[in-house]
């Protein structure tokens, strides 16, 4: 069963969802859920680390009308990469990487409007945490004007780690913030980067700023203290292009 292009309900549909390798986004369970079915349906949850959210029944009452059975699933509209995989793919291939962190980013259009600025500067690769963050909707991909097809996503379960793994692959890691003297302008991008974008509210969060190799910001003459994330991460991204150019 199935109630649009992008969302998955009832215990059914959902494990041959699973089962066929489709691609889950996110799955909200009902609170006190149990069954034979539900019993089959863990363990491929787990096996495809898919994020999963217990919610009481008036929250998936609120997701569909129909016959959820406790269950509601949103499916993604493109293949995540592996993040590993892909960092090595980069590194390998003679290129100079260029990666994007989104540090729990929460809109979906922001989101859109990041992924169509990074194919346009030559991205690697962008970086999302599987938990607490956006994820790729009818609306994300609107708003990337069909990018988000040719730009690689990746989910990883934690950041922190994802920025090890990077710079152990000899990638230099940059953080987007207010929270330093230094200006964009004297980073050097032409060496392999990851430039990370914090959240619309709280920024880059302050275990990420701990592990970077440099942190970077906008300069503002303004009233105004800082610019809409998918702005400023674009100001990012065409320097780097500029510097590399």
């Amino acid at each position: 069963m199935q109630q649009q292009e992008s969302q998955i309900y009832g215990i059914r549909a959902l494990i041959e969802a699973l089962k066929a390798g489709k691609t889950i986004d996110k799955v909200f369970l009902q609170k006190g859920l149990q069954g034979g079915l539900f019993r089959e349906l863990m363990p491929l949850l787990q096996e495809a680390q898919v994020p999963v959210q217990y919610v009481p029944v008036e929250k998936l009452n609120r997701l569909t009308k129909k016959n959820h059975q406790g269950v509601v699933a949103n499916l993604s509209p493109v293949d995540y990469h592996n993040f590993e995989d892909l960092v090595i793919s980069v590194t390998e291939s003679g290129a100079t990487p260029l990666f994007l962190v989104l540090d729990h980013l929460s809109d979906v259009r922001n989101f859109g409007a990041i992924i169509r600025t990074a194919e346009c500067t030559g991205v690697s690769g962008i970086i999302i945490p599987k938990r607490g963050s956006v994820s790729i909707t009818a609306d994300t991909v609107k708003t990337s004007a069909g990018a988000v097809f040719r730009v690689p996503i990746c989910k990883v379960e934690n950041l922190v780690d994802a920025v090890y793994y990077l710079q152990g692959s000899g990638i230099r890691v940059v953080a987007a913030t207010e929270k330093t003297s230094q200006l964009l302008y004297a980073e050097d991008f032409t060496v392999p980067t990851a430039i990370v974008m914090g959240a619309e509210d709280v920024g880059v969060s302050p275990a990420v700023l701990k592990v970077v190799d440099s942190k970077a910001k906008l300069p503002m003459v303004g009233d105004i203290s800082s610019l809409n994330v998918s702005v400023a991460c674009a100001v990012f991204l065409y320097e780097a292009l500029k510097q590399r150019l």
